[in-house]
């Protein structure tokens, strides 16, 4: 037998040979993956240490009489320190719509967060834009402040007396609460219709932690960020998201069949986080603020990003230690 045709009855033998073997099943595991660091069922957090019977979490520290001028900051100071280097390190998010979010034109991060990081920098360097920013996750804003990895964080962050005992806080410069979003037509109208059925806050948050004292009988989910949550929802993961009520307002935003549960049950204030170790950066912070204020900045900012959420409130008054 020649070569080629021993070649031609090797590709015929292949080939029928194939044909002959059953087909293989046709069905496919095709279930959504969850999220990069979903936990089902949710680790619940809890304080890790005591607090004082009289503490305010809404409480900062005094700003300074006269703070000083841009580009004049005193020598040895946190705030020179940050000048020296050239840039404000930032800690914010990138995926809350409205507060902190990149812009889908220009790639550039904006919202109402983003810029009060500016008007920071303004204060200390006399230029807006000298700011760097740092994309952090729920889980991971105590961390970045206590380890230096930026100089502060603005990341919807609620201030609480457990907190406060790791990293210090500016004044109140939003206030939210907590609230459940679910899809259009579900059966859970309130925080009671969470029984038995799976909820999904971020890991790390008081969100997660309230879901477990609040609705007892839910099945808590967590994520990374509050955003995989929406995600899990769309894919039929979990049954409600739960986190605070601005939050969920731009999730309603991006989702149309989804929708916001009236009833908050808690309250968020939000602080910019610090470390312990630099009073004089959050005194300083809290004279930026109450710049903010007192000039109509502040209200000029939440005009400009969170009026979807409803008519312009004032601002959060500032609460004192001293």
């Amino acid at each position: 037998m020649t070569r080629r045709a021993l070649a031609l009855l090797t590709v015929l033998c292949l080939t029928g040979c194939a044909a002959s073997r059953p087909l293989p099943d046709a069905r496919v595991d095709v279930s959504a993956p969850r999220p990069v660091g979903a936990q089902d069922p949710a680790s619940i957090p809890t304080a890790t240490a005591t607090t004082p019977a009289s503490c305010d979490p809404r409480a900062s520290l005094r700003p300074s009489a006269a703070p000083p001028a841009p580009g004049r900051m005193p020598a040895g100071s946190t705030m020179a320190r940050i000048a020296e280097r050239g840039r404000l390190v930032v800690g914010v998010d990138q995926n809350n719509y409205r507060f902190g979010y990149r812009d889908p034109g220009t790639g550039e991060l904006v919202g109402f967060e983003i810029d009060l990081a500016h008007e920071i920098a303004r204060a200390i360097f006399g230029d807006p834009g000298k700011v760097l920013f740092r994309a952090v996750t729920t889980a991971e804003r105590e961390q970045a402040v206590q380890s230096g990895a930026v100089d502060l964080v603005i990341r919807s962050m609620t201030m609480t007396c457990d907190r406060w005992q790791r990293v210090s806080f500016s004044t109140e410069y939003f206030s939210a609460g907590q609230a459940i979003l679910v899809a259009k037509g579900s059966p859970i109208k309130n925080l009671a219709g969470l029984a038995g059925r799976k909820v999904c806050a971020a890991t790390g948050s008081t969100s997660i932690r309230n879901i477990a004292t609040r609705a007892p009988q839910a099945l808590p989910v967590s994520a990374a960020d509050a955003l995989d949550c929406l995600v899990m929802l769309q894919q039929n993961q979990v049954d409600a998201v739960s986190t605070d009520d601005a939050i969920l307002a731009g999730f309603a935003a991006q989702d149309p069949g989804t929708t916001v549960l009236p009833d908050r049950f808690t309250e968020e204030p939000y602080g910019m986080a610090m470390k312990k170790e630099s009073p004089d950066l959050v005194r300083f912070v809290n004279a930026v603020l109450e710049r903010l204020r007192a000039d109509g900045a502040w209200t000029r900012l939440y005009d400009r990003w969170l009026t979807a959420l409803g008519s312009t409130p004032p601002p959060p008054a500032a609460r004192y230690q001293d």
